[in-house]
């Protein structure tokens, strides 16, 4: 069965390298611009991916808000969170994994094989260990 990853991003030229990496790693993946359109394509066109990617920063929705939304919704409640950030660990980690169940935080700029390893961590084992060098 074909995993399903829904990534949303500000920056397209980061929604573009991960869409590559993801989809010649056999992934089907779908893009927004902010939360807002990331939770459009979750309630209102009833997609549900294995993983949600979300930037911490953007327009209309910010990855946060996506996060709180995702997690007061019974649809969404358990999906597999990871969350991008350029503020890197300025973020809360703690609370993000306690309040909002977020399985990794990212810093920007990253590695896309590295999201891909997280991801592929995710989906197996339902977490994500990432280095050192890479938060």
């Amino acid at each position: 069965m074909i995993k399903r990853i829904l990534m949303c991003d500000d920056e397209c030229h980061i929604l573009h390298a991960a869409q590559i990496k993801f989809c010649r790693a056999g992934f089907e993946i779908r893009t927004a611009d902010d939360g807002q359109e990331a939770w459009e394509i979750l309630y209102d066109e009833g997609w549900m991916p294995d993983v949600l990617i979300t930037d911490c920063q953007m327009p209309r929705l910010d990855g946060i808000g996506l996060c709180q939304r995702c997690r007061a919704h019974e649809a969404t409640h358990d999906l597999p969170i990871l969350m991008l950030t350029a503020k890197g660990l300025e973020l809360p980690h703690d609370e993000l994994a306690t309040q909002l169940n977020v399985l990794a935080v990212l810093g920007k700029p990253f590695s896309p094989r590295e999201l891909l390893h997280c991801v592929q961590q995710i989906i197996e084992t339902g977490r994500c260990t990432i280095p050192k060098a890479y938060m």
